[in-house]
């Protein structure tokens, strides 16, 4: 965060004495009288729900009988995903009076990726949003992550605010902090505080304590974070639908002491703000391989993801032996009844996952060892930057020496641009890999020479295996301390 300096002399003493209530003149200092609507309404509380689980359709009943509307902040790429918000969710919202805000398209912690991938991120996910017919101004950081170069980056894909976790003062952390943050004048509306992230320890008088901890202590904005709301321990972070029911049943009460709920875009306000684009990547052309970290060798490894689905145990590991390098990819399979799984470029939106030309052809190759037969499994990215499952190559016959495995997708179908892919496992026993190649076709270079120890092998003659999704895990703010 870009560190604040008071102002000096005559504007610091003014500064202070507005906070306080008064305005110096020519005289000295003036009380100054609160407007109506200020006397009346002393704490503003937001109710803001994150990732668009399905299971916040919950809410919607106890929220409906109190009034009030709150604010959704939504992962465009996994709308319509299995036990996500559909489109016809987001609309209904919408037409509820409800709030749709940006959380980015893929979900990354934006402080761990490039700043030219964080705009991708935030402007993408805006410009989705607003192309399916919402008013988009406010955006929530995942994991609560945070630079000065994203929160800039927030400011320029036209949002008017960002909001954080864990700078308000609860039981749960940050005894140091305020009790509320200012509605009319938050210290940096793209750093927004909040309390921390509600989970399954909180009851229902910690919620209750974040409104009233906020009206003893002079009121202010209190904003409230919700994941899942759910009656079947769903996850870490639930709250029980009867525990969210009492809460703005009880909420609704507390409007005689000048409490009321607003939407964060009603707090911020502001004009909306045209579209932004994000940077674009340019598709690999001519002999250039468009893999990032192709052999594994950047530490993390770095633009790499596991993968699979179905009924079995994968054990993944990197390091030695390795075609080339020191790092390779393994995985032991245990338990197979179906599925796969896999080690493969990170789903996002051009930091890791080469980008692909509508029409164009690709050459697809990796070295591997595997104790049985192994297939490409391939991935497509969504001009809206959403990923799915595309198609499979034909089987690859075991190899106990390294071995090169070559194929060439058919065209790139309209609609995608980006492109993920790696050779799976589906069976007990092992396989690893090393160095991925992804290549413009008509530039691949030759095949090197196959002999004992580099050979390169085609397709063997057999029907593909049906692929499921990629089960990537959506992170959610649970493992960032505020």
């Amino acid at each position: 965060m870009s560190q604040r300096h008071a102002a000096p002399g005559r504007r610091w003493r003014q500064a202070l004495a507005v906070l306080a209530g008064v305005a110096v003149g020519a005289g000295g200092l003036v009380a100054l009288s609160p407007t109506p609507a200020e006397a009346a309404t002393r704490t503003i509380v937001s109710l803001t729900f994150d990732d668009a689980n399905a299971n916040q359709l919950n809410a919607l009943p106890a929220l409906k009988a109190n009034g009030m509307k709150a604010t959704f902040y939504v992962p465009s790429g996994f709308i319509g995903a299995a036990n996500y918000m559909t489109r016809a969710d987001l609309t209904n919202l919408k037409n509820a009076g409800h709030e749709i805000g940006g959380h980015t398209v893929n979900h990354p912690d934006l402080a761990q990726v490039s700043v030219d991938e964080a705009k991708r991120q935030i402007c993408t996910d805006r410009a989705n949003l607003t192309s399916w017919g919402f008013t988009v101004r406010s955006f929530a950081y995942p994991f609560a992550s945070s630079t000065t170069d994203v929160e800039k980056a927030v400011a320029a894909c036209g949002y008017n605010s960002g909001r954080l976790l864990g700078d308000i003062r609860s039981r749960f952390g940050c005894p140091d902090c305020a009790y509320a943050e200012s509605p009319t004048r938050p210290e940096d509306k793209f750093a927004l505080k909040a309390l921390d992230q509600v989970d399954d320890t909180w009851t229902l008088d910690d919620l209750k304590a974040g409104v009233t901890n906020a009206e003893k202590n002079g009121g202010g904005w209190v904003q409230y974070t919700f994941h899942d709301v759910c009656d079947n321990a769903c996850s870490e972070l639930a709250v029980t639908t009867s525990t969210f029911t009492q809460f703005v049943s009880w909420l609704r009460t507390r409007q005689s002491a000048g409490t009321v709920v607003k939407t964060v875009g009603d707090v911020i306000g502001g004009i909306v703000k045209p579209v932004v684009s994000g940077p674009t990547v340019p598709a690999p052309t001519g002999s250039t391989n468009g893999i990032v970290n192709p052999s594994l060798e950047q530490a993390g490894p770095a633009c790499w993801m596991r993968g699979g689905y179905g009924g079995n145990s994968p054990v993944f590991d990197y390091g030695s032996p390795a075609h080339t390098g020191s790092v390779a990819s393994g995985i032991t399979m245990s338990n197979y009844v179906d599925g796969d799984a896999k080690v493969l470029p990170q789903f996002d939106l051009g930091q890791c996952a080469p980008t692909v030309t509508v029409g164009k052809t690709y050459t697809l190759r990796q070295w591997y060892r595997s104790s049985g037969p192994t297939q490409f499994a391939v991935y497509l990215r969504s001009t809206s930057g959403s990923w799915s499952y595309w198609t499979s190559s034909p089987w690859f016959a075991a190899a106990t020496d390294w071995t090169q495995a070559d194929w060439t997708t058919a065209a790139i179908p309209t609609g995608y641009n980006g492109i993920s892919f790696a050779l799976n496992i589906f069976g007990n026993g092992t396989l690893r890999t090393d160095d991925l190649q992804l290549y413009d076709s008509s530039g691949a270079p030759p095949l090197p020479s196959a002999d004992a120890s580099t050979q390169t092998v085609a397709p063997m003659a057999v029907t593909t295996t049906p692929q499921g999704p990629v089960e990537v895990a959506h992170p959610t703010e649970s493992d960032v301390a505020p």
